[in-house]
């Protein structure tokens, strides 16, 4: 069967009528990006190309809720990045619900995060807020050139909890965390700039990988 029989096919278990079947099967076709292969066997797909079809059949019937059960696990890297775009758009349409091992997925899409262990939600919430994570705000630095003195003046402020650093092949890279998010939005690359010894070559708000908040999360020795 070609895509669009398979969708005409499935369709009829959703009691559309003809029209509205064949006008959704053309619609959702564009959707999961398989239009110009609507007409072409399923057998000659791709893994991505029948899993971006799986998804297009369950949403024939315009379903405010989307159930998914790993849907990018066992694609190559192109049919899984096929897969999560989709996702992401159709976040727009309606609520979609996954389980997945690929941690990187989740980062990428999701809006809201549950870990899950021994089939316990151990947390939940939105991912931005869980790659914050709860201990204040962390930025990252690296320097070429001779930091002691602005290291000195950062550790003097009242804002700066924290300043762990290394040097790795003449770059000082440093870990700071910070109490009041503001100030040191303001001025804490103002104050390393400021310095004539040093230049800056990266900056960022450090944020934790998932990755890491799961695995601390699932060895934590469980309340029984």
């Amino acid at each position: 069967m070609t895509a669009r029989q398979t969708l005409r096919y499935a369709g009829r278990f959703f009691h559309l009528e003809a029209a509205d079947l064949d006008r959704r099967v053309s619609e959702v076709l564009g959707v999961v990006g398989l239009a110009r292969r609507a007409d072409r066997p399923v057998v000659g797909f791709s893994g991505g190309e029948r899993q971006r079809l799986g998804l297009a059949q369950a949403m024939l019937h315009d379903p405010e809720l989307l159930i998914l059960d790993e849907p990018a696990a066992g694609l190559d890297p192109l049919g899984r990045r096929d897969v999560l775009a989709l996702l992401e758009r159709l976040r727009e349409r309606c609520t979609v619900v996954y389980s997945t091992h690929i941690l990187d997925d989740v980062q990428r899409v999701s809006d809201t995060v549950a870990i899950i262990r021994e089939g316990v939600i151990i947390t939940q919430g939105p991912i931005e807020a869980m790659l914050a994570g709860g201990d204040g705000a962390a930025y990252g630095l690296e320097l070429t050139g001779d930091p002691s003195d602005v290291e000195a003046a950062l550790r003097r402020q009242p804002w700066v909890s924290a300043l762990d650093g290394h040097v790795a092949d003449g770059v000082t890279v440093w870990h700071v965390a910070v109490t009041d998010e503001q100030a040191a939005d303001a001025r804490l690359l103002r104050t390393v700039v400021a310095d004539p010894d040093v230049t800056v070559v990266a900056y960022g708000r450090h944020q934790h990988e998932l990755e890491d908040i799961f695995v601390d999360l699932v060895e934590q020795e469980p309340n029984r």
